[in-house]
């Protein structure tokens, strides 16, 4: 197995749960280890696995690699809005060239391919509206960061159709959980709050995300991986809606935190409103349910590793503080 971004958070999650259900697989993995990419991450399984630094838009180097796999895992991507919106070039090089890269070595080899998307691919839901994203939902992004996202999924769709490239796709909701890089919503507010700083909330904070534990979207990708049909699309989605302020006020409860014990900041621009999957199809065809039945739990858990790991991520706090303050955010 070839799993693409695998020192990023989902990327690397899924190192740890692949190996930890088959101590046998043979796993190399490859990442640019930009700011988002921390070997660290891999640690516990540093003697298991066959570690590449090098970045997927080398059509050379992914030839090689994927000439000697059966199986390619793509997680690999620039993923945050907000540096998308600051600088977009990066996530077309990674997300659409790199992808691109993938597809034409997995052609030329034969290889068997799954490819990680988002939900944000699909644009946004009305805040009271009984509409979830499918399958089938037409695609409306609304950042570079999404449409670029957007641009991989064609692709992906167009080489399978035209050149028979055996693939599969799944576009996930929000992910938290163990080694989310303390840029992101969560593990900032978390990371806020263990620092004595905080925690930040964008505009009125109204905006509804689904939360789905990494641990319960990589469970999802490994069924996909031993049942999945080729060439379907799989939604994934715990059911769990909340709007940001709700996240966050049960966020300051688990951690013991009065309810109002946050500022507001300027809202990011084309903030989506609502993000909401319909995960039925994975359900009902292959059997996937999340294990964390709750957000509660899960952020429990969440909570438990930031507490045990400091290590891990108080030396990217000073650094990403920095930026978000530059950014007046």
């Amino acid at each position: 197995m070839l799993v693409t971004g695998a020192a990023g958070f989902i990327g690397a999650n899924f190192v740890l749960q692949a190996l930890q259900r088959d101590p046998d697989l043979d796993i190399t993995v490859i990442d640019a280890l930009t700011y988002a990419g921390n070997r660290a991450s891999l640690s516990t399984v540093e003697d298991r696995i066959t570690f590449v630094q090098g970045d997927i838009a080398d059509r050379e180097l992914m030839d090689k690699l994927v000439a000697d796999t059966d199986l390619v895992v793509h997680f690999a991507a620039e993923s945050h809005v907000d540096n998308s919106l600051d600088d977009p070039s990066p996530f077309i090089t990674s997300n659409i060239i790199g992808t691109f890269s993938i597809l034409e070595a997995v052609r030329k080899h034969g290889k068997r391919l799954h490819h990680i998307s988002t939900d944000e691919v699909f644009g946004d839901l009305e805040l009271d509206s009984p509409e979830k994203f499918r399958e089938d939902t037409p695609y409306d992004p609304s950042s570079p960061y999404s449409a670029s996202k957007a641009a991989s999924d064609h692709l992906v769709r167009a080489w399978i159709r035209s050149f028979d490239v055996q693939a599969t796709l799944s576009n996930c909701a929000n992910n938290y959980g163990p080694y989310h890089h303390v840029e992101k919503f969560l593990p900032r507010q978390i990371t806020n709050i263990l620092t004595g700083q905080r925690p930040k909330l964008y505009g009125a904070g109204v905006n509804v995300r689904e939360w789905t534990h990494v641990d319960d979207h990589n469970a999802a990708v490994l069924l996909i991986l031993e049942k999945g049909k080729i060439g379907e699309t799989y939604l994934i989605g715990s059911g769990e809606e909340r709007q940001n302020k709700d996240v966050l006020t049960e966020l300051l409860d688990v951690m013991g935190q009065p309810a109002d014990a946050y500022d507001f900041v300027p809202d990011r621009p084309g903030h989506d409103l609502r993000y909401a999957i319909d995960s039925t199809k994975i359900r009902n065809e292959l059997g996937w349910a999340p294990q964390y039945s709750t957000l509660r739990e899960g952020l429990e858990a969440t909570v438990d590793w930031f507490r045990g790991n400091e290590w891990w991520w108080k030396p990217l706090k000073e650094q990403t503080e920095a930026k978000y303050a530059k950014l007046g955010r």
